[in-house]
């Protein structure tokens, strides 16, 4: 009689519903883990992308704040309280002391005046006028932009006080690794190389000072093989 009175689930009936196999019990975990993983991706492509133009903005010789004349470049407002946040961090990267408007303006060059790439086995040629300063010096850069080392008896650097000047006051260099007449820049080693060229009180340091001045052009003789 007890077993008449319990219902018997018939062949034609499907599974009950604690039957049912758990076949997407796995679907919301693999979802939670594809969106952590594509939130993450997505912080790391922001992170290396805002490095990266940062590392480059601090790296290039052009950027915010800079005026470019000829191949020669410069941050005027960089050792001023209305420096930007890269020239300030190029400042604190390097390890360099700023010059304010009224001490000096030093400018920078990476390329030759045909818009190439300044290597260390080229010789070059720096003729032309230089602003009027009380004193400036110029001397090639490696890319930490230090004096670079040779192994000549002379440091690569030249000072106003020591050049010889043409009968229009205009002055030639000659750089290279060989001794050359008159203004020889010592050059050595191989890669890349920068000119330096830092003028002190100096009225160009001044946004108006340098609406109208002309600085020497870099000239290509060679190359070593």
């Amino acid at each position: 009689m007890l077993a008449q009175a319990i219902p018997q689930r018939s062949a034609c009936h499907g599974p009950l519903p604690r039957d049912i196999p758990k076949r997407h019990s796995s679907f919301p975990r693999l979802l939670m883990l594809k969106n952590a993983f594509l939130t993450l991706l997505a912080l790391a492509i922001a992170i290396g992308g805002g490095g990266g133009g940062v590392w480059h903005a601090l790296k290039t010789q052009d950027g915010i704040g800079a005026i470019r004349i000829g191949p020669w470049t410069a941050f005027p407002d960089i050792g001023t309280q209305a420096a930007d946040p890269y020239s300030k961090a190029r400042v604190a990267r390097e390890g360099v002391l700023a010059l304010g408007q009224a001490e000096g303006l030093s400018f920078v060059a990476e390329r030759d005046s045909g818009g190439e790439q300044l290597k260390r086995q080229c010789a070059y040629e720096i003729e032309g006028g230089f602003p009027t300063a009380r004193f400036w010096t110029l001397y090639a850069a490696d890319q930490s932009l230090g004096v670079i080392e040779t192994d000549k008896p002379r440091l690569a650097a030249l000072q106003s006080y020591q050049v010889l000047r043409q009968p229009d006051n205009s002055v030639v260099i000659s750089v290279g690794h060989r001794p050359a007449p008159g203004n020889w820049l010592p050059s050595d080693g191989s890669g890349r190389m920068y000119f330096v060229l830092t003028f002190y009180d100096t009225p160009i340091a001044s946004s108006t000072g340098l609406s109208d001045i002309t600085l020497p052009q870099i000239l290509k003789v060679g190359c070593n093989a």
